[in-house]
């Protein structure tokens, strides 16, 4: 499995409930865009629109030697392939109040580009705190056993 692309603020910014592994639907020269690893989660969001989900502002950039045949809008949205049992749970979750769907990653599974996305539901302003906070004791923890280990 080569992971093309991470969205590291996903788990700063929200709480991770429920996991999917989605296919995606993409072009040719798109995909060995990704095989170069040219993509970005940063700001990318799903969203469930008329039975389907869809992955919106998602940037894949342009393959140079595409020529005439690329297509020019780099951040398009870009259907989810799951299962209908799976979608019906996901829309059942993001239409109660305060549940979000965010891509996590962006891998190749064999041949397929797989994406990995999770039911989510943002953080407070303190939620975020306490994270930060246990992120340095972490850090602080691992940096005297490795002093200690010398």
């Amino acid at each position: 499995m080569k992971i093309i692309a991470i969205n590291k603020s996903a788990s700063f910014e929200y709480f991770l409930l429920d996991k999917y592994e989605a296919g995606i639907v993409l072009e040719g020269a798109e995909v060995k865009s990704l095989r170069a690893g040219k993509a970005s989660l940063g700001e990318s969001f799903c969203e469930v629109r008329g039975g389907e989900v869809y992955l919106k502002n998602m940037h894949i950039t342009l393959y140079d030697k595409s020529g005439a045949f690329s297509t020019r809008d780099s951040r398009k949205d870009r259907k989810l392939l799951l299962h209908k049992r799976e979608i019906s749970k996901i829309v059942g979750k993001v239409n109660e109040r305060g549940f979000t769907l965010v891509p996590l990653k962006i891998y190749f599974k064999d041949a397929l580009v797989k994406v990995e996305i999770a039911l989510a539901r943002g953080k407070n302003v303190y939620d975020k705190k306490q994270t930060l906070k246990e992120r340095d004791i972490k850090r602080e923890t691992d940096r005297q056993i490795r002093e200690s280990r010398k």
